[in-house]
């Protein structure tokens, strides 16, 4: 909370003593009472015509504090007790300036309040409109994590069924698919409450892909050691997050599968770097590297394949070269 939000958050307490009423009514009998005997005590020093003079700022002082109603009765006594008490003789004549004054002051007092009702009735509707939106941001939570929670089930359970399945299939080919297929739907299950924000914020690139890799590293079953720099760090926003962790994810499987395929442990590293317009991400292996005359629209494996065509939709672009020892794979994204 701000310095200045909690400077005025204490006048959504206004009126105060709501829930008790004698209390209220006490302090605005004290407050007037205070007032007449200021008057009594400073009279002699005012001009003619300010029978007044003190009552009016009473009734503004308890107004603010108790509301209009309290305000109403201060007013009424003050009126009561100024005419009866600082104008000479109300059966004859005042003293000239007493009837300008006494309507001045059932004028002033009346704006006042309804000047302070309103002001505290508009307080009171925010204050409810903010508690009714809190609740609905919180119901809205609630419900979007319970959807993850649901999605990332129901992509396991998927997945599962596809392993099951698996074992009543002869072919080969048949069975690889297959793997490819439990492989994918896993990893995007297990990461998958990762992807999303309920507040529809950017999220920080680090810590979208941190967990990302440790959960691809996992489902291959490989001992992989992963470094990410992110010296810029980058904000995805929220409609890009989804397409960019698919696309890196496939990226460090295929290192993973192929770069280190004849030993169980690799050297990934990732750096996301801020362009003029927009972001890249390379992720570079220490694995065998690429075959010879390597094209990536003739030789990628399918998981490459989703990766390009995520990248397509991003209007952006995914491509792979070789490194002395490794690989790099390479997405960038403009305008992000």
């Amino acid at each position: 909370m701000t310095r200045a939000h909690g400077d005025v958050r204490w006048l959504e307490g206004l009126p105060v003593l709501r829930e008790r009423p004698w209390l209220q009514l006490g302090l605005t009998l004290a407050i007037t009472g205070i007032a007449l005997l200021l008057r009594l005590a400073i009279g002699r020093f005012l001009p003619p015509g300010l029978p007044y003079a003190t009552f009016f700022p009473a009734v503004i002082v308890i107004a603010f504090l108790f509301g209009a109603r309290a305000g109403l009765l201060s007013a009424v006594l003050g009126g009561i007790l100024g005419w009866l008490l600082f104008i000479r003789d109300p059966f004859e004549a005042p003293l000239p300036g007493m009837a300008p004054s006494l309507l001045l002051y059932l004028t002033a007092d009346i704006l006042i309040l309804l000047l302070f009702h309103w002001m505290q009735a508009a307080t009171a509707s925010l204050v409810e409109q903010r508690e009714r939106n809190h609740r609905l941001a919180e119901t809205r939570t609630l419900l979007f994590h319970e959807l993850q929670h649901r999605v990332s089930n129901n992509l396991q359970v998927a997945a599962g069924l596809l392993a099951l399945q698996k074992r009543h299939v002869e072919d080969p080919e048949a069975q690889a698919a297959l793997d490819e297929a439990v492989r994918r739907i896993g990893t995007i299950g297990r990461i998958s409450r990762q992807l999303y924000r309920s507040d529809g914020r950017a999220q920080d690139m680090r810590a979208l892909l941190g967990p990302l890799v440790e959960n691809v590293i996992e489902a291959n079953g490989k001992w992989v050691e992963v470094t990410i720099e992110d010296p810029d760090a980058l904000q995805l926003a929220p409609d890009a997050a989804v397409p960019v962790a698919l696309i890196v994810a496939e990226a460090v499987a295929n290192a993973i599968e192929h770069g280190f395929a004849a030993r169980d442990e690799g050297q990934v590293t990732i750096r996301c770097l801020a362009l003029e317009s927009g972001f890249a991400i390379e992720i570079e292996d220490d694995g065998q590297g690429l075959r010879e005359a390597f094209d990536i629209t003739r030789h990628a494996s399918l998981g490459l394949h989703i990766a390009g065509t995520l990248a397509s939709q991003l209007g952006g672009r995914f491509e792979m070269e070789a490194l002395p020892g490794g690989a790099l794979a390479r997405l960038t994204v403009p305008g992000g």
